[in-house]
């Protein structure tokens, strides 16, 4: 099942509840919004986790995929860990089509695929995104599926808000999504 994608992302959901094919090699790089950690399963990219160093981000990525084989493979997928930085510092990148794999509950994904909709520089709110989803009382659940993606930036949570505008919590920090907005809105 295939969505909508950015020029060099194809977005792969996996069925539901299903496992992602292990092991997962992982490579960590810097970029301006601080260091990126990219996992990459058999099936393609399926973590992009930031953070300020490669210790948390490697404890992020053992919380995510739970008996999962991790391997630090700086070597194995450098084209990859290069679109995605690039993608991360300027909103595309080049260099071919990278396979995401996604996991997720039948929900998660369904919020996921409406976040991937949203345009660069604008900002949806979680009301918005569950009438979009024709539960508008699942708001609560939104920022649940938000909370739970694992894919940075390229499925873009930090452009969903409050009802009032107002920037609510991220993943990995009010600041860092403060900064992609407002650098997405500049663009």
């Amino acid at each position: 099942m295939r969505v909508r994608s950015f020029p060099t992302f194809k977005y792969n959901f996996r069925t539901p509840g299903t496992r992602v094919e292990g092991p997962i090699r992982f490579a960590v790089g810097q970029t301006l919004q601080g260091m990126v950690l990219v996992g990459q399963s058999q099936r393609g990219i399926c973590a992009i986790l930031l953070g300020k160093d490669a210790p948390a981000l490697r404890d992020q990525l053992a919380e995510a995929f739970p008996n999962i084989e991790l391997r630090a493979d700086e070597s194995a997928f450098p084209r990859e860990l290069n679109q995605v930085i690039a993608f991360i510092e300027r909103g595309h990148s080049e260099g071919g089509v990278t396979n995401l794999d996604i996991g997720g509950t039948t929900f998660q994904q369904r919020v996921w695929r409406v976040l991937v909709g949203i345009p660069s520089g604008q900002t949806r709110s979680y009301m918005e995104v569950a009438q979009d989803l024709g539960g508008p009382a699942a708001v609560r659940a939104v920022a649940g599926a938000c909370a739970a993606n694992v894919l940075a930036i390229v499925i873009p949570c930090h452009r969903v808000v409050r009802s009032d505008g107002s920037v609510s919590g991220y993943r990995w920090g009010v600041e860092r999504k403060l900064a992609m907005l407002a650098e997405e809105r500049a663009q």
